[in-house]
């Protein structure tokens, strides 16, 4: 993130130690560390959150997805089925007309 040298903290602990005086140093030492610490913890937890909203974003793109894919599937389905229907029913009525004939002839020979 930052590029400091070795050398550059080695300027930086030795002002430090002449402006704030060796008693001091410890414990502002450990305060900055504590202080970095949380910084760290807290960029990872936003980090963490961005990633989990962009995951949540992808699977609701995959759910849109998929729904628009059953959707158009089950219109495929239903054309089909309503064009075998009416392939069918145009079969039975054909059958139908036939058989009225069949069984009026029938009628007729047992009549006559």
């Amino acid at each position: 993130m930052f590029d400091v040298s070795f050398s550059e903290l080695i300027v930086i602990a030795v002002v430090a130690l002449i402006v704030i005086g060796p008693e001091k140093l410890p414990k502002v030492a450990r305060t900055l560390g504590a202080l970095t610490g949380r910084m760290q913890r807290y960029v990872a937890e936003v980090k963490e959150e961005v990633n989990r909203e962009v995951r949540f974003q992808e699977l609701q793109q995959l759910q849109q997805e998929i729904q628009e894919t059953a959707s158009k599937t089950q219109v495929n389905i239903q054309s089909k089925a309503d064009s075998l229907t009416q392939d069918l029913l145009g079969v039975d009525v054909k059958a139908e007309a036939k058989e009225p004939l069949k069984e009026s002839a029938i009628e007729s020979s047992v009549k006559g």
